[in-house]
């Protein structure tokens, strides 16, 4: 009786620890009439204004795609913003994808863009590792984010906002 609570208490302890580990979250809604009521940039725009981020640059499209190796072809909008400073792990990107059957090769070059950023950081500075470890990815239709940030749950919700299900 005794060995069977263990395992029971075991299991539960499990499923807890797991449900509360950071960052690697997909939140994935597959809908694909999906409409933002803003641009990428404006979008960003926003998030930077209401929730207070370290100073960031916006990419252009050559930058970008060297940088998540995501061909802008493939992208109807799209807004990268990183640190102009290579001391914060901090990065908000909002890609609009054209076709649908594309939003999976984004999310993966979103995936391999996180492991980039959070290499230096894990020996430099262990703040901004953590900060990368945790980072958000949302899939809203053929919107793909990226949130780099001490704050991506409050840029999380601001992003939320520009969506409405129609």
């Amino acid at each position: 009786m005794k060995k069977m609570i263990v395992i029971v208490l075991t299991m539960v302890l499990a499923m807890v620890v797991s449900a509360c580990s950071g960052g690697k979250t997909s939140t994935d809604d597959k809908t694909t009439n999906i409409e933002a009521s803003k641009s990428a940039k404006e979008m960003a725009e926003q998030m930077v204004t209401e929730v207070e981020q370290p100073s960031l640059m916006e990419l252009s499209p050559e930058e970008m795609e060297g940088m998540y190796n995501i061909d802008p072809a493939k992208l109807e909008d799209f807004s990268v913003r990183i640190p102009m400073m290579n001391t914060k792990s901090n990065e908000i990107a909002i890609f609009k994808v054209k076709d649908a059957n594309d939003v999976a090769d984004v999310e993966a070059a979103v995936k391999v863009r996180v492991e980039n950023v959070m290499k230096p950081f894990e020996h430099y500075l262990p703040d901004q590792y953590e900060n990368a470890k945790n980072h958000k990815i949302i899939v809203k239709g053929n919107y793909v984010l990226l949130v780099i940030s001490e704050s991506a749950d409050e840029l999380v919700k601001v992003y939320d906002s520009f969506f409405e299900k129609k």
